[in-house]
């Protein structure tokens, strides 16, 4: 049975050689497609309060 430490060894060496493999222009159009971690949930973020907001001052009328 294999270490823990040369199954991860082989599991980065496997990721290194698929990323090395793939074409610059498609790691970059990957890249591109891939939305921001700040826009996601720093865009929701006002909205949920300003729905959470809106429920306290109507009193819970909704």
């Amino acid at each position: 049975m294999a270490s823990g430490g040369d199954d991860l060894v082989k599991y980065i060496t496997e990721k290194v050689v698929v990323y090395m493999e793939d074409p610059r222009a498609s790691r970059a159009r990957r890249k591109a497609e891939k939305q921001p971690w700040a826009e996601k949930w720093f865009g929701m973020l006002p909205l949920g309060l300003s729905i959470w907001r809106s429920k306290w001052s109507d009193g819970g009328r909704k």
